[in-house]
């Protein structure tokens, strides 16, 4: 058993490294999931919603990454703070975030990035770019400058509830620290790892 929480850590670590000038890489994380075959997935995502609940994203939920969470809602998200020399992986459960979560994210999105998340079919092919500029005209006509642009159907969120968290920190001659959390029920217990 331990007296310290690693979403409270990896919060600290994540302001530490915001401070050291990482504003936009603090949020951003590796998003590995797996297809209905078992072939793993990896790509960026942003992860700017962190609380003791877990570690929520948004994204098309039609995309491959929303198709493969369908499949198999477990999946991992690894963090690389370089200014702060530390990772964290965290692997667990994922879950849908509920329709008031999706909807008061997508609110504070900026504008483009609303209309652009009803012009784009996420991970279709696309036979031109010129093809996805003429969904994006038509979508701001529909949604006139000054007119609220209302959350896609197909579009929200996931949080990734964890169960396991690992802290790496970089040590010389490649003697890292590593030490890995296991959620216990309500606690988290944990175990220092060879580097």
């Amino acid at each position: 058993m331990t007296d310290v929480d690693p979403i409270e850590l990896f919060l600290r670590e994540r302001d530490r490294a915001v401070a050291a000038g990482e504003p936009w890489e603090a949020a951003a994380c590796a998003l590995a999931t797996v297809s209905a075959d078992g072939a793993a997935s990896v790509r960026f995502v942003l992860s700017k919603e962190v609380d003791a609940s877990g570690f929520c994203f948004y994204t098309n939920r039609t995309s491959r990454k929303g198709v493969e969470l369908a499949h198999e809602p477990r999946a991992s998200l690894a963090f690389h703070f370089h200014s702060i020399e530390t990772q964290f992986r965290v692997d667990g459960t994922v879950e849908e975030t509920s329709d008031a979560e999706s909807d008061a994210y997508f609110a504070g999105r900026p504008r483009i990035s609303q209309l652009g998340a009803w012009a784009s079919q996420q991970s279709q092919p696309l036979a031109s770019r010129d093809v996805l500029m003429a969904r994006l005209r038509e979508i701001e006509a529909r949604f006139p400058e000054g007119e609220a642009v209302p959350r896609p159907p197909h579009w929200g969120g996931y949080r990734l509830v964890p169960r396991q968290i690992e802290i790496w920190t970089q040590g010389e001659f490649r003697l890292h620290q590593r030490t890995v959390y296991e959620r216990d029920g309500s606690i988290w217990r944990s175990t220092l790892l060879n580097p």
